[in-house]
């Protein structure tokens, strides 16, 4: 039997200033699914109230606090501070990969300084996050799509995003164009591409790409309600599992 593969070691470092606690449970559980958090810290100036609503958070999650006095009105040090702990972190640590949170666009050049070492970087932030930051990072996750319970997000199908219907979907061109391009860069000669793989080329190329946005928690819902692909369930591999292959159903004609 092969050996299990040790899950990636994660540092999760938080911009108070720039970072909801409401999202924290989500935030955690979306981190799981890259790996461990074996670092946990958030930075901000914890003698000012507007900070106070995290306590209760910090304890549930084990974040580790790190002060940092704002010497000047109008100034963040919290960036800098953040930035400086990550790359310690990045050579005195054995991390496989940073979770930056943040909305702010001074982290772009962090995140890319990361990634020239090899590691992984996924981004959480706000909407309104400037582009440089979100494309600087290998995933980008929009926060307001694990503010919620996951028991509720499975009773209406996605998180706060309402659901898109068909129609919307296939209005949405930069969507659609996105899908089928994707499908077609790794489709085999009959037309056909996994998932997987579809998947992985999508955020390769957009990293702020999630089915979540559209109101579909997995991949392969948003394929069904676009409804321009033909969806085939096979057996893959020596175990039997079931893999999902996608092809466009326009090209199949």
């Amino acid at each position: 039997m092969d050996p299990i593969p040790s899950p990636r070691r994660l540092a999760v470092l938080i911009d108070a200033d720039n970072a909801s606690p409401s999202t924290t449970e989500g935030l955690f559980a979306e981190v799981a699914n890259y790996g461990v958090a074996i670092v946990k810290r958030i930075y901000g100036d914890w003698t000012t109230p507007n900070l106070k609503t995290w306590k209760e958070r910090l304890l549930e999650h084990s974040i580790q606090p790190i002060q940092q006095f704002r010497y000047t009105v109008g100034k963040s040090s919290t960036d800098s501070a953040m930035i400086i702990d990550a790359m310690d972190l990045l050579y005195r640590a054995k991390l496989d990969g940073f979770c930056l949170v943040s909305s702010d666009s001074d982290f772009t050049r962090l995140a890319s300084r990361i990634r020239e070492e090899g590691l992984m970087v996924i981004g959480f932030g706000e909407r309104k996050t400037p582009r440089a930051f979100v494309t600087a990072c290998d995933r980008f996750v929009f926060v307001d799509i694990l503010a919620r319970p996951k028991e509720e997000e499975e009773e209406d199908g996605g998180g706060r995003v309402p659901r898109r219907s068909t129609k919307e979907l296939q209005q949405d061109k930069a969507l659609v164009n996105l899908l089928q391009s994707s499908v077609d860069a790794i489709a085999d000669e009959d037309g056909w591409a996994n998932l997987g793989g579809v998947g992985a080329k999508i955020v390769s190329q957009q990293p702020d790409f999630d089915p979540r946005n559209y109101g579909y928690p997995k991949l392969m819902q948003l394929f069904e309600a676009i409804k321009l692909f033909d969806i085939d369930k096979a057996p893959h591999g020596e175990h039997g599992q079931i893999a999902v292959f996608v092809a466009n159903r326009e090209a199949r004609r």
